[in-house]
C-alpha cells in the first residue's frame, strides 16, 4: 500500500508574525550584548589611553604660558627619587666610614621619599623655576649648546676628552684692618683680632648657637649640586670606550625607572642655564661688606647680666668676665671673641646692637632666644669677603631675584598633581636598610 504523504503544514499570517517577533527580539537582544561588549572595550580603551597617553599630556602647571605636562613632571619626580635614595647612601658611607653625623640629613630624605606630596610639591616648585629661568636666559640672548650638554655629561662621568683639567686656586684678596690706638686699648690682647674675615667662629664642644650656627664637632658634608646620578656604583670611564659603556647602561638603569634620556639631559641643560643666568645677574655683587668685630659676654637672665653689667663699670676686664660668666664656652675661652662678622650671621637681636654700637661701648644687654648678651664692638669697616662667603652672597642674590620673578609671573598650580605623584618602581622604591 502506497506510503501517505505528510500533510502540509499551513503557515497563517499569525504565526509569520510571531517568528518576525522573535527574530527581532533575537537581533535586539544580539545588538545590545554586542554593544554591551563595545561599550566596555572602548571604556578600557580609554581608561588605557587616558592613563598611559591623554593624561600624560594634561597640566599640573602653567608658568607664564609655558605648560608642565603630567607626563613631563612624572619624570622629574621618578628621576628626583633615583637621585635622593643616592644622596642617603652617601651619607650612610660618610656616617660609616668617617664618623660623621649625617643623621639630620638621613632623615630629611626619608621624610621626602615616604611623603609622595612633599616629594611632587619640591620637584613642582624645582620645575617652575626652571622655566621662569629659562624665560629670564631667552630675554637676555643665553643659551646652552648641545655640546655644552655633552661636556657637562662627560665631566660628570669623569671623562675629560683634552685631559683631566688641573684645578687652579684663586686666592681671596684680603687686607687685615689696621687697628687703632683706641682699639689697641679696648683689646691689647694680640694686635690682630683673634678670628679676621669670617662668619663663623670655628667649632666648639659647647657652642651658642646664636654666634656660631654651623658650629658641629661632626659637621655632615654639604648637599651636592644637583646632576643625574646613576642608580648603580660604577668605576669611573677614562677613556671614550669606557664613559659610553657606563653611560649607556646609566641611561638603561634610569629608563627602568621611568626616566628618559631627554630627561636626564633636560636636567644638565637646566643646571647650565642656571650657573649662566646665576653669572650674568650676580656679576656686579660686591667682594666687600660691612663688617662688626665684637665680643660678647651671654648669661642666662636679666640678674646675671646686672651682676656683669656692674663690675664691668666697676672696672672689671672684659676678658675675665668672658671666661667666667659666659655660657657660650666656645668665644668665653678667648675673652669673649666673635672675630670680624657681617649681617645675617648672629640673630636678629645680636646684629641691630652690635651694627649700631660704637667701637669700644659696652651696650645695654640684649635679650634673644639664647639669652642675655653683653656685647662690646672693637671694631665696624667694609672688609673684603672670602670665596665663600662671596659665593654665599651671589647665591643669597639669585634665590631673591627667583621669588621675586615668580610673584611677579602668572604662576597657576592644578591640585590634581596630588592624585598624580608616581609610584616608586620596584628598583627605587625602598629605601636602604
Amino acid at each position: 500500500m502506497p506510503k501517505e504523504s505528510p500533510t502540509p503544514k499551513v503557515v497563517t499570517k499569525k504565526h509569520m508574525a510571531r517568528l518576525e517577533r522573535e527574530r527581532r527580539q533575537s537581533n535586539i537582544i544580539r545588538g545590545i550584548a554586542i554593544g554591551g561588549i563595545l561599550i566596555v572595550v572602548l571604556l578600557l580603551g580609554y581608561g588605557y589611553l587616558k592613563l598611559n597617553f591623554l593624561q600624560l599630556r594634561e597640566p599640573v602647571a602653567e608658568v607664564n604660558g609655558v605648560t608642565i605636562t603630567t607626563g613631563e613632571w612624572q619624570e622629574r619626580v621618578q628621576l628626583q627619587r633615583v637621585n635622593l635614595l643616592n644622596l642617603y647612601q652617601t651619607y650612610q658611607f660618610y656616617q660609616q666610614s668617617f664618623g660623621m653625623d649625617t643623621s639630620q640629613q638621613l632623615q630629611q630624605i626619608q621624610l621626602t621619599l615616604q611623603s609622595p606630596e612633599i616629594l611632587g610639591q619640591d620637584v613642582l616648585d624645582q620645575m617652575v623655576g626652571e622655566i621662569l629661568i629659562r624665560q629670564e636666559a631667552e630675554k637676555r640672548g643665553i643659551s646652552v649648546s648641545a655640546d655644552e650638554v655633552e661636556a657637562a655629561v662627560q665631566e660628570s662621568y669623569g671623562f675629560f676628552p683634552n685631559g683631566t683639567p688641573t684645578p687652579t686656586i684663586t686666592p681671596t684678596e684680603f687686607s687685615l684692618p689696621t687697628l687703632s690706638a683706641e682699639q689697641l686699648t679696648i683689646y691689647p690682647a694680640t694686635a690682630t683680632p683673634t678670628e679676621v674675615l669670617t662668619s663663623t667662629p670655628p667649632p666648639t664642644n659647647t657652642p651658642d648657637k646664636a654666634v656660631t650656627p654651623t658650629a658641629t664637632s661632626t659637621t655632615a658634608p654639604p648637599t651636592p649640586t644637583f646632576v643625574p646620578q646613576d642608580p648603580t656604583a660604577t668605576v669611573t670611564p677614562y677613556t671614550l670606550d669606557g664613559f659610553k659603556t657606563q653611560y649607556r647602561e646609566s641611561v638603561d638603569n634610569f629608563k627602568a625607572s621611568g626616566v628618559s634620556e631627554a630627561t636626564l639631559r633636560s636636567a644638565y641643560e637646566s643646571r647650565l642655564l642656571r650657573e649662566k643666568l646665576l653669572e650674568e645677574l650676580t656679576k656686579d655683587t660686591p667682594r666687600t661688606e660691612e663688617q662688626v668685630w665684637a665680643r660678647h659676654i651671654l648669661v642666662a637672665d636679666g640678674g646675671k647680666a646686672a651682676t656683669v653689667m656692674a663690675l664691668l663699670k666697676h672696672g672689671s676686664d672684659f676678658a675675665k668676665l668672658a671666661q667666667e660668666f659666659s655660657t657660650d664656652t666656645g668665644s668665653g675661652a678667648k675673652g669673649g671673641d666673635l672675630g670680624w662678622f657681617g649681617r645675617g650671621a648672629m640673630v636678629p637681636e645680636f646684629e641691630a646692637a652690635a651694627f649700631s654700637q660704637a667701637i669700644g661701648e659696652i651696650g645695654e644687654p640684649v635679650k634673644s632666644q639664647f639669652g642675655y648678651h653683653i656685647i662690646q664692638v672693637l671694631g665696624h669697616e667694609e672688609l673684603p669677603v672670602n670665596a665663600s662667603q662671596y659665593d654665599e652672597k651671589r647665591q643669597t642674590s639669585f634665590t631673591e631675584w627667583l621669588t621675586k620673578t615668580r610673584e611677579e609671573s602668572t604662576v597657576t598650580i592644578f591640585e590634581v598633581w596630588k592624585e598624580r605623584v608616581p609610584t616608586a618602581p620596584p628598583s627605587t622604591g625602598q629605601l636602604p636598610q
